[in-house]
């Protein structure tokens, strides 16, 4: 019975041995077959990271504001999420200052714009909010803001006249968006 339990012991061993490439022919089978799952992998991650980079068309670099800054309060309360003021009309080179009041976290996504200015918008969107939080959501999307007097400046300098349909990725089912119409 001693003989059978250390028999299986080393076989077991042995087993083990062979499944984890215990010689140097098993290693280098076992290295093949992790790298192309690697690789497979790294070569998406790669296309997405490249991908913002090319959504830029017209722009790339931000504009500072040389206009006026209107100020838009990001509210969520008992009457419900909103933008105050929702729609209004700025001129080309003005900026929109959005402060989170209540009910967050918030952001500012733009979903319609003209293709010439999409670029340019999405440079002249800063990667952080006033308090540092961040990262943007993605391309034409800001980071959330998640306190209260969190603030989050636009700048529509450079940009083309248009409709600028925008929204709160969080609160969009609730009905929180907007329209800027740039001059």
């Amino acid at each position: 019975m001693r003989t059978m339990g250390l028999a299986l012991v080393v076989g077991t061993a042995a087993v083990l041995g062979a499944c984890s490439g215990g010689g140097d022919k098993g290693a280098s089978s076992s290295a093949d077959t992790t790298k192309a799952p690697d690789t497979t992998v790294a070569a998406p991650a790669a296309a997405l990271a490249a991908a913002p980079a090319a959504a830029p068309a017209g722009g790339g670099t931000a504009m500072p504001a040389t206009g006026k800054t209107i100020e838009v309060k990001l509210i969520g309360d008992e009457k419900g999420y909103r933008f105050e003021p929702a729609n209004f009309t700025v001129k080309v080179g003005d900026a929109v200052k959005f402060t989170n009041v209540s009910g967050g976290p918030h952001n500012v996504a733009f979903n319609t714009v003209p293709d010439a200015s999409k670029g340019q918008l999405d440079a002249n969107m800063p990667a952080t909010t006033s308090a540092g939080s961040g990262p943007k959501l993605g391309a034409l999307s800001g980071p959330l803001l998640v306190n209260p007097n969190d603030t989050y400046t636009v700048s529509f300098a450079g940009v083309t006249a248009g409709k600028y349909d925008y929204n709160c990725t969080p609160h969009l089912a609730l009905g929180m968006k907007g329209e800027i119409t740039v001059q």
